[in-house]
């Protein structure tokens, strides 16, 4: 691969994961927590548990996702 295609990879990459966090915080801000909504990791993809949601609406990463990116 060239570098402008790594590039161009890259920039798609972190637009799909910027659109899965608006859809994501999107959903937090229309859904009352608890009732049933399921929302999707951020980084990882996996279901946000409901009690995360309901502890945190404006949860955008399961839990071990989150503990890594604190860990950085």
């Amino acid at each position: 691969m060239t570098e402008e295609s790594d590039i161009s990879l890259a920039i798609e990459r972190d637009e799909m994961m910027r659109d899965r966090q608006i859809r994501n915080i999107q959903a937090s801000l229309a859904v009352e927590p608890g009732l049933g909504e399921q929302r999707d990791c951020a980084i990882c993809g996996d279901e946000i548990p409901a009690a995360r949601i309901k502890a945190l609406p404006s949860a955008t990463r399961c839990v071990n996702c989150q503990q890594m990116a604190e860990r950085r």
